[in-house]
């Protein structure tokens, strides 16, 4: 049996009444129903103490919604708070909002993590419309379809992180990964 991956699933929002906790809450079970993975939390409102979480995570994944074409200002914040946290770690997203689904927030995330040296995947889990997308209870009312684009999303996670593990450890005496 493999070694389980070590996720941090990170919160985007921090408003009041947010929808954001839906939305976590559902990728959080996804991801502890896949065996693969271990998953701390992550929430900019109450940081405690993130670099520590980050430097311990073999991946991310980004819960985000997508506030004025891009996404929420305390992310970035959280974000740029570290640097070598991210370096040659693969970056999942699962987003929502309007129309859009929330995927220019996470066309613009993909940016920043490459500048962070992360490796922002492919595969995402986007919910258009979200607030329509949940019933009262927190579940997609398409569970199907989002478990669908979950399991894609998260197989391409749990790869990457595997492959970046063992080139991490691999080179360590180089200073580059270390």
């Amino acid at each position: 049996m493999q070694e389980p991956v070590r996720v941090a699933l990170i919160y985007g929002s921090t408003r009041e009444n947010r929808f954001c906790d839906t939305v976590a809450h559902w990728t959080a079970d996804r991801i502890w129903n896949d065996s693969g993975f271990r998953l701390d939390f992550v929430d900019p409102r109450e940081p405690g103490n993130f670099a520590r979480t980050a430097d311990a995570a073999e991946a991310f994944v980004v819960v985000t919604p997508e506030y004025n074409h891009s996404y929420p200002a305390p992310l970035k914040a959280l974000i740029d708070s570290l640097s070598r946290e991210w370096w040659f770690k693969p970056v999942g997203f699962v987003s929502y909002g309007g129309i859009s689904g929330g995927l220019r927030a996470v066309e613009h995330l993909r940016a920043v993590f490459a500048e962070l040296n992360a490796v922002a995947i492919r595969d995402c889990v986007s919910f258009a419309n979200a607030a329509d997308q949940f019933d009262a209870e927190g579940c997609p009312i398409d569970p199907e379809a989002a478990s669908r684009a979950m399991s894609r999303m998260l197989a391409s996670l749990a790869w990457w992180a595997r492959a970046l593990r063992a080139a991490r450890r691999a080179d360590q005496c180089s200073g580059v990964a270390a």
